[in-house]
């Protein structure tokens, strides 16, 4: 038999009794009023006892008593006992947590609603010169970089952010915000001073290269010309040489050219003005039409009279790379579509071809420096791997972005996005 069934059937027997008694003595009612009275009288106290046990947090054995009031305190008592056991379990998780992190190179902060800081590790506390006593205070008023600032406003965390060392400025920091929970944030911060140490070397030393390479190629580019004008062609291999020298001195020259039009992109202040991308569009269609094999290959269509705020000649650079690769990786009598035109917030740039098409696993490093494609073709197509390159970096330095389409044997689409913001007309 259950507790609470022992209980009301005690209930029921002194019910029952009172009812007996009472008829004999005739005070049924006064016999009953008492019974329910003590019931009443014994369930208070029974309360009362148990609400001075749990208000001091139920520590301890629980008080003795009978019934289903024994029961009651039972159950209390090992439920607090498993949620003790939990807290335990899952201090040493927290506790293991922030020993892992404390070892960590990384900077960690996890920051709460309002940006305000509940939890920094050891390399956070060094690289930000954050103290102990700076718990709860808003991370804004402790690392007042505008960057950082307007990054945490903007709430857009796809992207990090660079940042110096507010301890040491010689140290650069990428930040990097995660969400997660109920509005709880993890900001976690990468010393890379060694990464734009080896890139400044790199972009440097190609930039020196770049430089000393162009002197001999001009005067060897020069001389080759002299001696192929000279040529009485009566030696077919001394001809052929010549010709082949010539034809790799200016590929050569290509190369660095572009090698120092990307560091120009890399390392040069921009100057913008408001473009008229329309007629830009005109000439570089018209100029690129000329150079191809078969002429009126090229479809422009204005759908918009947008211009927008840039730089004239590096946009020049990427579309004219665009729409030649366009035609050199498509058929000769296949036509590419330009296509001008604003929607969903941007202003779009499409080039599309109906050429070889790019497998996908291929396409996020087509823009990669010096990424060629390995596909077999009948022709050789030449190029110095170098023009999407162009076209990424000229694209960031307009706060916009390329989106490749492409399928193999079909063709594709390069589209530049630029927002709407840089819209100057």
């Amino acid at each position: 038999m259950g507790v609470w069934q022992k209980e009301i059937t005690l209930v029921l027997l002194l019910l029952f009794v009172s009812i007996i008694a009472g008829t004999i003595t005739g005070h049924l009612i006064m016999l009953l009023f008492l019974i329910m009275l003590g019931i009443i009288i014994r369930m208070i106290l029974q309360i009362n006892q148990f609400e001075k046990w749990i208000s001091t947090g139920g520590r301890g054995k629980y008080p003795k008593t009978t019934g289903i009031w024994e029961e009651i305190y039972y159950h209390v008592y090992r439920l607090k006992k498993q949620d003790k056991q939990r807290k335990k379990k899952l201090g040493k998780m927290v506790d293991q947590f922030r020993q892992s992190t404390e070892a960590l190179p990384d900077a960690a902060i996890v920051l709460g609603i309002n940006d305000e800081i509940d939890w920094a590790n050891k390399a956070a506390r060094d690289v930000f010169g954050l103290h102990q006593s700076d718990k709860g205070q808003r991370i804004p008023n402790l690392i007042r970089f505008p960057d950082f600032i307007r990054y945490l406003k903007l709430r857009n965390y796809k992207d990090s952010v660079i940042l110096p060392s507010p301890v040491d400025n010689r140290i650069i920091l990428e930040v990097r915000v995660i969400p997660y929970g109920a509005g709880l944030r993890l900001l976690l911060a990468q010393d890379i001073t060694q990464l734009k140490k080896m890139e400044r070397m790199r972009k440097d030393f190609v930039a020196n290269v770049s430089h000393e390479l162009r002197t001999p190629l001009t005067v060897l580019k020069g001389y080759l010309e002299t001696l192929q004008d000279l040529d009485d062609e009566q030696s077919p291999l001394l001809t052929n040489s010549f010709k082949q020298m010539l034809g790799q001195t200016e590929r050569m020259q290509h190369l660095v050219d572009d090698l120092l039009l990307l560091t120009k992109l890399e390392t040069q202040q921009k100057k913008t003005h408001c473009v008229d991308v329309p007629a830009l569009l005109s000439q570089v269609c018209a100029e690129s039409d000329v150079l191809g094999n078969s002429p009126k290959r090229i479809q422009l269509t204005l759908e918009s009279s947008a211009h927008i705020m840039g730089e004239e000649q590096e946009l020049r650079s990427a579309f004219t790379n665009l729409v030649v690769n366009a035609l050199k990786y498509s058929k000769a009598d296949s036509l590419v579509k330009v296509r001008w035109f604003q929607e969903q917030g941007f202003i779009t740039l499409a080039i599309e071809d109906n050429g070889e098409g790019i497998p996908k696993a291929d396409i996020p490093r087509v823009t990669e420096r010096f990424y060629r494609v390995e596909t077999k073709r009948l022709i050789k197509v030449n190029g110095t791997g170098l023009g999407l390159a162009i076209v990424k970096h000229v694209l960031m330095r307009h706060e916009a972005h390329l989106v490749i389409t492409s399928e193999l044997h079909k063709g594709s689409c390069f589209s530049c996005h630029f927002p709407v913001k840089r819209i100057c007309n």
